[in-house]
């Protein structure tokens, strides 16, 4: 491709980026803060409801304590210092280095091996069949064997958790990239661009929308296995402190876990939505809303 061609191009690609951006409703953030305003109305009615009903119906706190006693447990684990081995900080750095380190690395092979088999037709069809046997095993299965093998360090938890996050990303990316349209192809093709040119400039846009799916529902996944594998066998963190805390039959404090580890899995999760929101200006909400959500 000519150097007069790439740079038409390049101007091409900035105009359509321009014109999406320019398509997005101006009363976005209006809204946003709206969905935002209910959403905390209704955890203030979920709470209020949680609270009341277990005083009124006289339920055992070792069953389901009320919500004021997992905000005394929550405040009491914070309150210790940051490296006290029996408090919340202490804990939730361990899991939360397992859950960021098997994130990256898991959907990072998953895209990497996703973007190979996508182009490359032989690699996927020798590949498919032991995609789909290693992903067809129960990873809470494995586990226990990970830990034996890695031992109850850092290390076996990270390698549950790219388990985990592996798949969906790879499973989306492949997905993402057999959906671009063939006319763009073409039209590339038409204009002499490079292999590379092609992948860069369709490929690669068209497949974000569902990579960026497949890394929110790892996300998830990467909390889930770091606590399965902490269950396991482990030394530190949120899971070890959950089963401390049910050995005790302070249930209260389990639940202060919970939410600790749901603040966790809300921040992974708007991070990623913020980084898609910048990385897809481009595209109208509402297809942007269509693809991510089919």
């Amino acid at each position: 491709m000519s150097s007069t061609q790439v740079s038409n191009l390049d101007q091409a690609t900035e105009a359509f980026v321009s014109d999406r951006s320019a398509q997005r409703p101006s009363n976005f953030k209006r809204a946003l803060r709206s969905n935002k305003t209910a959403s905390l109305l209704l955890l203030l009615v979920l709470l209020a409801a949680w609270e009341g009903g277990t005083r009124f119906f006289n339920v055992p706190k070792f069953l389901i304590p009320p919500f004021s006693d997992v905000v005394v447990a929550l405040w009491r684990g914070l309150a210790t210092g940051f490296m006290a081995k029996d408090g919340l900080w202490f804990h939730t750095a361990i899991t939360l280095a397992e859950i960021l380190l098997g994130f990256f690395i898991g959907s990072g092979i998953g895209l990497a091996l996703g973007v190979a088999i996508s182009q490359m037709e032989r690699v996927e069809a020798v590949l498919q069949p032991y995609v789909a046997a290693f992903q067809s095993l129960p990873k809470v299965a494995v586990a226990p064997i990970i830990v034996m093998w890695l031992g109850f360090g850092i290390s076996s938890k990270v390698a549950i958790v790219c388990m985990l996050t592996f798949f969906p990303v790879l499973v989306t990316s492949i997905a993402g990239f057999k959906a671009i349209d063939t006319d763009r192809i073409d039209l590339l093709r038409s204009l002499s661009a490079t292999p590379w040119q092609i992948f860069r400039k369709a490929k690669f846009p068209s497949a974000l929308p569902y990579i960026f799916a497949g890394l929110d529902m790892a996300a998830a996944f990467a909390v889930v296995g770091a606590i399965v594998g902490e269950f396991v066998g482990a030394q530190a963190g949120l899971g070890v402190l959950i089963l401390q805390m049910d050995a005790q039959m302070d249930t209260g404090g389990s639940f202060s876990v919970f939410i600790v580890l749901s603040v966790i899995g809300i921040a992974l999760t708007s991070l990623l939505r913020a980084v898609q929101r910048r990385v897809l200006s481009w595209m109208p909400v509402e297809a942007h809303k269509r693809t991510v959500n089919a």
